[in-house]
């Protein structure tokens, strides 16, 4: 769930509202839907927050997308590629053109998509607004030249994040896990597929027209404008947009059918860590199964679990603990991590772990504790609309896997109908021996 600041007049409304405690409407706002001829599809949300509007562009492109081998990367890649400018804009004037309007920009690709956001204030620099976001993703332009330069940035980038031992550990645990599905590789890409990115401009162009296309994009505007104008721009300005027409096909991961193991040397001192990792399923809002891991996740290895109490504060063999079951398009890993104190613990908290999924497959959970945790889901995320690009951020995010803003009160519907006797079904689905990933880190040996 995102967090966001947000005003005490804000926390007030959002604590007594009626409308808001009811989860089968967790988000409150009105919203619009609208989609052009050429599949780009268009969420507006007007809100009553004066003079700030949230601009997010929801491309659906992420590590996901990247199923050719070799060709690793590249929708990073285009994260650079998209602060360059184009023939009518350079990278200069749009900056000076942000810096004008007091606007704030950024971006980031996940797995599954790469969202770029502009945040300003003002109805009247609405239409600039759209008019150079849509010149920016219709007219990318870049030489190879260019691509080259920016693959160096790339590997300079990749080889700053290897130098964490958490990135390298995670990178470990997808290359191990996965067999076929593009998940095996993180959306910094592999490194060998890094250094030959200069080589690849004719297959970066086929990339943009595949993926940087109406038909693979979502625009959420939210904020203080007028709904039928801004449509107007919209129109004016992406209605010329050619769609792609593409199908991406993900390869189809195989079922594990033994366990696996793999260890990472440090080459310096570090402390020891591990992560346990089991093919989960693909976000639902439809069934149940993912609502019901989040829950159990939160219930039996947070910071109020008895495991976490026990291995991190009474016995202290844990630095950290915790439960990561993130939600993606295709089907993902449910993991469990920890960094230990002393390397000599690592076989234990491993043995502890996996106790506590064995016991949570034959003893019920807290029918209380979990109405707790329901709730605290709840109210985290009511926490996180208080601002404008609170409430752009947090749907942006939904938005991206099902391109419906209503998912959001769909998945938070599934979470009340969660027993106990679904969170003891699916341990018993999903956290099989024979399912599982187990990676270790130690350094400082080669000292």
């Amino acid at each position: 769930m995102h967090k966001y600041l947000f005003s005490t007049l804000g926390l007030l409304l959002l604590l007594f509202s009626p409308i808001i405690l009811q989860a089968s409407e967790i988000f409150p706002y009105d919203y619009k839907v609208v989609e052009l001829e050429n599949g780009f599809k268009v969420v507006s949300i007007p809100l009553p927050n004066p003079n700030i509007i949230s601009y997010y562009t929801i491309v659906r492109s992420g590590s996901r997308n990247e199923v050719e081998p070799g060709k690793s990367g590249f929708a990073h890649f285009f994260e650079h590629m998209m602060f360059k400018g184009t023939e009518n804009m350079s990278p200069e004037e749009y900056d000076n053109f942000l810096s004008e309007i007091g606007a704030g920009t950024n971006a980031y690709t996940t797995d599954d998509y790469t969202c770029y956001y502009v945040v300003f204030a003002g109805r009247e620099n609405l239409e600039s607004v759209v008019k150079a976001e849509a010149d920016r993703f219709i007219n990318l332009f870049y030489d190879e030249e260019m691509l080259k330069t920016e693959a160096t940035v790339i590997e300079g980038e990749y080889y700053a994040s290897v130098s964490s031992p958490t990135r390298r550990l995670f990178e470990l645990l997808r290359d191990t896990a996965y067999e076929k599905h593009s998940y095996k590789h993180t959306t910094l890409g592999y490194l060998e597929d890094i250094l030959d990115m200069p080589n690849q401009f004719e297959y970066s162009q086929l990339y943009k027209k595949r993926f940087y296309a109406p038909d693979n994009a979502i625009l959420l505007v939210a904020g203080d404008f007028d709904h039928d104008q801004m449509m107007a721009y919209v129109n004016q300005y992406y209605g010329g947009w050619q769609k792609s027409d593409y199908t991406l096909v993900t390869p189809e991961e195989p079922a594990q059918t033994q366990p696996k193991r793999a260890h990472y040397d440090w080459p310096t001192r570090t402390l020891p860590m591990l992560v346990i990792g089991f093919h989960g399923p693909a976000y639902s809002d439809e069934n149940i199964d993912k609502a019901a891991l989040d829950l159990m996740a939160e219930i039996a290895f947070s910071r109020s679990s008895e495991l976490y109490q026990r291995l991190v504060i009474e016995e202290q063999k844990c630095q950290s603990l915790g439960a990561s079951f993130a939600d993606r398009r295709d089907p993902y890993l449910l993991t469990f991590n920890s960094v230990v104190k002393n390397e000599k613990d690592l076989a234990y908290v491993e043995e502890e772990i996996l106790k506590e999924l064995e016991r949570l497959k034959t003893k019920s959970v807290s029918e209380a504790k979990l109405a707790d945790i329901k709730s605290n889901l709840k109210y985290s995320f009511a926490n996180s609309l208080g601002t404008t690009d609170g409430v752009a951020g947090s749907l942006a995010f939904y938005i991206s896997l099902t391109t419906d803003p209503g998912s959001v009160n769909k998945m938070f519907q599934l979470f009340e109908k969660v027993t106990p006797q679904d969170i003891m079904a699916m341990a018993n689905k999903y956290f099989k021996k024979s399912n599982s990933t187990v990676v270790t880190l130690t350094g400082g040996k080669s000292q």
